[in-house]
């Protein structure tokens, strides 16, 4: 609870930003962005309200699940959340926002995360593809990329995170490279293979867009 006492003052009484609070405390943004949004579904302010001083009362008010019903009983669309959740830079504290932006008195941001869980398990079709050990290995580009900061010239590069992993086992490798072009590419198979000590059976490679 030490945190979210810290994050609540840095917050209202100095006026970091998420991101800010975030590197000083050496925690994701997540969790500073999710402390916030509980202690606001919570009325919890700067300073707090006598009483909750005690580490298990002011771990009540922030995760219990007692409490008012909300008054707006309305529901979103679970299969649109779902499919919004598979574009890039979508969180569910992002759509949640959005929700209760829409339903100030709508639900809370654990139940919001319940239904979504439990609308995936009913719509998802599950099929369980079995490798055997030391089969296949499966490599492709993986999402947005990632600022590196060069220490010499203070310039951004953007670089392409290429991803292997062993169907067996789901162990995983990563590589950052400058590019998706094909000597980066190559380079990639290799430092993965290499990095797992052996050659698979087969090497399963997505479509490659560039190169």
């Amino acid at each position: 609870m030490k945190d979210i006492r810290t994050i609540l003052r840095l917050t209202h009484e100095e006026g970091l930003s998420v991101r800010e609070i975030a590197e000083r405390l050496k925690i994701g943004k997540s969790s500073v962005s999710t402390y916030l949004l509980r202690a606001r579904e919570a009325g919890l302010s700067w300073p707090l309200p006598s009483g909750s001083d005690e580490d298990a009362r002011l771990e009540r008010r922030l995760f219990g699940r007692a409490g008012r019903p909300p008054r707006d009983l309305s529901e979103p669309d679970w299969g649109l959340v779902v499919r919004e959740l598979k574009r890039k830079g979508v969180t569910l504290t992002l759509l949640w926002q959005e929700y209760r932006a829409s339903h100030p008195d709508g639900y809370g941001f654990t139940w919001f995360c319940e239904k979504v869980a439990a609308f995936r398990q009913r719509a998802s079709v599950a099929f369980r593809n079995r490798h055997a050990a030391g089969s296949m290995m499966q490599t492709d580009y993986a999402g947005p990329t990632v600022p590196v900061i060069d220490p010499a010239t203070g310039v951004i590069h953007s670089a392409q995170i290429f991803v292997a992993v062993l169907g067996a086992s789901n162990l995983t490798f990563a590589h950052a490279s400058f590019s998706q072009q094909l000597p980066d590419w190559i380079d990639g198979q290799v430092r993965a293979l290499t990095f797992y000590g052996g050659v698979t059976k087969a090497i399963v490679c997505d479509n490659l867009k560039s190169g």
